[in-house]
Parts: C-alpha cells; structure tokens; sequence
C-alpha cells in the first residue's frame, strides 16, 4: 500500500499546530508559511 503526503497540507498542519501551541509567534509561522508555498509555487515542486 502506497501512501503519499503532499507538502502544502502538512504544512498547514504543523504551522496550525504551532499557532495552537505558541500563539506569541504567530507572526513568525505565517510568514515563514508564507515564504514556503511561495517557493512552492514558483518552482513547481510536486511532493
């Protein structure tokens, strides 16, 4: 059985994470978030 994880929704699942659990750095996870499907889509990495 094959399983694949694509990149963008394990993403967003670790940044809500660290939202839930360090909500003083919010505005780190989100631009950091940011910065990464940004890179994301431009390259066109398919993971």
């Amino acid at each position: 059985m094959n399983m694949t994880i694509s990149l963008a929704p394990l993403l967003s699942l670790i940044a809500g994470i660290l939202i839930l659990l360090i909500p003083g750095m919010l505005r780190i996870i989100v631009a950091v978030y940011l910065i990464a499907m940004g890179i994301i889509g431009l390259t066109g990495m398919n993971f």
